[in-house]
């Protein structure tokens, strides 16, 4: 049966997921993103990128083109991003830039060289990376950063903020899985990016007892005593020799994840390349998010009074720009004064206006509703009049809006309403003959409308002269085929279209069956 969690487990999850939490969010986080087109490489050398930043970066971040950098900045400080990298590529060159938000600053680099993560293992023979190193974050090594220089220092300082900060005393070695190399070359000025797997092995025994701790069991049937395994380690490859020296042999402090690796022993530290390689050199350092003054600048340099002047005629665009602003601001506001003057004046003068001619002020006017208030239209019916007087023609509806549309005598008070004809046709001269030629939609009769002729049998007459009912056809189904039609189908018949057969009946065919008929009763 399942053992339920105690008070105490409980609360031990609850305190570790809080202090989870808290670390979490204490940790630098990093954007890693493109601008511009780039290419199917540079896309997936930001692939390689956001892996070597894991945990802490989105991994499936979606750019899309109409987006900039003003909402992936807005979209940054609620997630607690503090890094940006910024991959830009041009015709000659590929750029990446480091920001530092919300204030900056911002280094730009040129990628001088780089190789993708796949070319890197498809090099080597034997490879290391699997899903559980990217679970933690890289350990950072920087070497040759301790150079004298404002932008050697600035760099230095970036790339350490770039990746969560590390307590000697309280880590844990099983979280240090890989690791990122940044080396400056003082005389090329450029930074080597390296990223690397890590493993630890235990040293200090043979070949044959590693195989043993590592159940890979090796050939011993050359060997005549077990001694000679453990002793000599022969019949083992040469792929499998070790390469261990004094530089990558320590002692642990800690118990190691892999066989034999314990505490206060001698092991080994192996390091396996995974990529990608980066050859990075620095261009310059601006203030801000790539908008502020330049700090630094590696192909232009200034001198102090040169610095001083262009400071100068920046405070000075900046003082510039402040009174051309407040100029705007006040010009707005003298407009927007005249303009309800210049309203007000017009609201008194219309109302000055109505008192001089006797008309009521706004506040006094009664209820449009009111039957009284039908003058302005027997005015406007005036108007209308003498337009059709004057011009001889109607006036447009639009002209005289209180006016009615005058109709000449005898017709109705009632909109006339537009009939739809058959092409071709022309409107019909009175109402009886509209009834009698379009009777339906489509101009034909309809079959209601259609007169029985008197005397009319119900069943019409076949080709054959006979009907269907005639004496002499009992018992046969074609019994008005012809002699020479026989074997013909009964589909074989014509068929019948009513107005010849209807002439047909008029004649004398049709009084033969009516006396037959009569005849037969």
């Amino acid at each position: 049966m399942r053992k339920t969690k105690t008070k105490n487990q409980k609360k031990a999850r609850e305190a570790a997921s809080r202090v989870a939490e808290e670390t979490y969010s204490t940790v630098p986080h990093t954007f890693v993103f493109h601008r511009g087109q780039i290419g199917k490489n540079v896309t997936q050398l930001v692939t390689d990128m956001r892996r070597v930043m894991e945990p802490f970066t989105a991994r499936a971040l979606k750019v899309r083109q109409k987006n900039v950098l003003k909402d992936f900045v807005a979209v940054a400080g609620p997630l607690g991003v503090t890094h940006f990298s910024i991959f830009t590529k041009t015709e000659n060159t590929m750029n990446m830039r480091l920001a530092r938000l919300p204030k900056g600053p911002t280094l730009h680099f040129r990628v001088a060289k780089y190789t993708l993560s796949k070319d890197v293992v498809s090099s080597l023979k034997r490879h290391r990376m699997h899903e559980q190193q990217f679970s933690h974050h890289p350990l950072l090594v920087l070497n040759n950063f301790g150079i004298e220089g404002m932008h050697i220092k600035l760099m230095a300082t970036m790339f350490q903020n770039m990746f969560p900060s590390i307590n000697v005393h309280k880590l844990n070695l099983n979280s240090i899985k890989r690791c990122v190399l940044l080396n400056y070359d003082p005389v090329s000025q450029e930074v080597e990016f390296r990223h690397y797997s890590l493993k630890v092995v235990p040293v200090g025994m043979s070949r044959g007892v590693k195989k043993l701790m590592q159940e890979k069991f090796p050939d011993m049937s050359r060997l005549e005593d077990i001694s000679e395994l453990l002793m000599k380690g022969v019949n083992l490859s040469e792929s499998e020799a070790e390469q261990d020296g004094d530089h990558n042999i320590t002692e642990l402090p800690q118990v190691y994840s892999g066989r034999g690796n314990m505490a206060s022993q001698q092991s080994a530290v192996r390091l396996t390349e995974i990529g990608p390689r980066m050859t990075l050199q620095l261009v310059k350092i601006s203030e801000g998010m790539g908008e502020g003054k330049v700090l630094y600048h590696s192909f232009v340099s200034k001198t102090e009074e040169e610095l001083q002047e262009m400071l100068k005629r920046k405070e000075a665009r900046l003082k510039e720009k402040e009174e051309r602003k407040r100029k705007q601001e006040q010009n707005i506001a003298l407009k927007k004064e005249k303009r309800d003057q210049n309203k007000q004046k017009s609201l008194e003068g219309i109302k000055r206006k109505h008192q001089q001619e006797g008309q009521v002020s706004d506040d006094e006017v009664e209820d449009p509703g009111k039957p009284e208030g039908q003058a302005p239209a027997e005015d406007s019916e005036d108007e209308a009049e003498y337009y059709r007087q004057a011009v001889g023609e109607e006036p447009d509806e639009d002209m005289f809006p209180g006016t009615k549309r005058k109709r000449g005598p005898g017709k109705s008070t009632m909109p006339f309403k537009k009939r739809k004809l058959s092409p071709g046709k022309g409107p019909p001269h009175d109402k009886r003959s509209f009834k009698s030629d379009w009777g339906n939609k489509d101009g034909r009769k309809r079959f209601g409308d259609r007169k029985p002729l008197e005397g009319r049998n119900k069943f019409r007459k076949s080709e054959g002269g006979k009907k269907f009912g005639q004496k002499g056809g009992k018992g046969n189904r074609f019994a008005g085929q012809k002699k020479g039609d026989t074997g013909k189908k009964f589909g074989g018949q014509k068929t019948f279209k009513g107005r010849p057969v209807m002439k047909r009946q008029k004649g004398a065919g049709g009084k033969k069956d009516f006396k037959h008929k009569k005849g037969k009763n």
